[in-house]
């Protein structure tokens, strides 16, 4: 089939405010299995949100917009139901950013014959495809973003928010996450950010300026969110998956406590994944475990074992018609970055 052909179909995004699933979950609840682990989970998740101290941190591994989840994301941003995302590069350059753009994904098959998609530059992910060729005007325009800025070194979250003030004039009837978050000063951290399309565009950049260019620190990422953790002090995560996003939403907690501040635990935290624990790998290591390392409270915490496109729009759908987000105050994390607040070295150690 010719690429015409193949790139047909396109990828389009669930609203989860079509149906409302509370019912549904409430019969899980009575339930076993996962079905009954989503149900705690989803409480769990409601009661964070309706916590008017927590502030709730959502991390995004796998490929989830590609697959449909992005309206889920944003709705629960435009419900002020999540502060602060932190993320794999790939959710939010390679698929947000990218949609931003005009661009989209389509639906395929994982039997299709790669090297004749390979030889059509169209990129696979199991069973969804991108247009390599749009793909890289992605990755031209993240070229383009680093151009516009002051040589030195920013966070991930700095260079998001770039995007963001793009598409704020370039694109601002995008329905992306990028930008709502940009609106909503909410902060995106990607602590792997060069590990995505968006690492050959800041490759570019620094190879045509070799004398001032800019660079990714992700130990102010580090820093940034540790700040956050230590003004916040109550805080949930709702997590996505498991890898790099997951470990640096956990490790905040030990970073401020080094520190020298007196931080609590994560308060709340579910983790929706399909990783084994029993390889020992981060991503489906247990939230009882994080405990062992001081990061997370076992008062309020769930895992549930089962693929994301399915729980997650579930889990969100029941946090949004539950409506405890209606009487809820954005936190405005990103502004108080912004406007220069930083922590103090309250450090004792030896």
């Amino acid at each position: 089939m010719d690429k015409t052909t193949l790139l047909h179909t396109t990828v389009e995004h669930l609203d989860i405010k079509v149906v409302n699933v509370v019912p549904l979950i409430e019969m899980m609840e009575r339930t076993a299995f996962q079905a009954r682990n989503l149900a705690h989970a989803a409480q769990i998740t409601d009661a964070m949100v309706a916590d008017p101290d927590a502030t709730v941190i959502l991390t995004l591994a796998g490929s989830l917009v590609s697959a449909g989840q992005k309206a889920v994301i944003l709705d629960l941003l435009r419900c002020n139901a999540v502060d602060v995302i932190v993320s794999t590069g790939a959710n939010i350059v390679d698929q947000d950013f990218f949609e931003a753009l005009g661009f989209r994904h389509y639906q395929g098959t994982p039997f299709a014959d790669d090297n004749a998609l390979r030889e059509q530059m169209i990129d696979r992910i199991y069973d969804t495809y991108i247009d390599e060729e749009d793909l890289r005007i992605c990755d031209e325009t993240i070229r383009v973003i680093a151009d516009t800025l002051t040589p030195g070194a920013y966070s991930s979250r700095e260079f998001i928010r770039a995007m963001g003030g793009y598409l704020e004039q370039h694109h601002p009837q995008a329905e992306s996450i990028v930008l709502e978050c940009y609106r909503r000063d909410v902060p995106i951290f990607v602590p792997a950010f060069s590990d995505c399309s968006a690492g050959f565009g800041l490759v570019a950049h620094q190879v045509a300026r070799p004398d001032g260019h800019i660079s990714i620190d992700s130990v102010k990422d580090f820093r940034e969110l540790t700040a956050i953790k230590v003004w916040a002090g109550t805080t949930g995560l709702l997590m996505l998956g498991g890898g790099v996003p997951k470990n640096f939403v956990q490790d905040i907690v030990v970073s401020a406590e080094f520190l020298g501040y007196d931080v609590a635990m994560h308060q709340y935290a579910v983790q929706l994944t399909v990783a084994d624990e029993r390889d020992g790998a981060l991503s489906g290591s247990t939230l009882k475990e994080a405990n062992s390392w001081g990061k997370v409270s076992l008062a309020q915490e769930q895992m549930v074992f089962g693929e994301a496109t399915v729980t997650f729009p579930l889990l969100a759908g029941y946090v949004y018609h539950k409506g405890s987000w209606r009487k809820r105050m954005p936190r405005a994390w990103g502004r108080a970055l912004e406007e220069g607040r930083e922590l103090t070295l309250a450090l004792v150690a030896g």
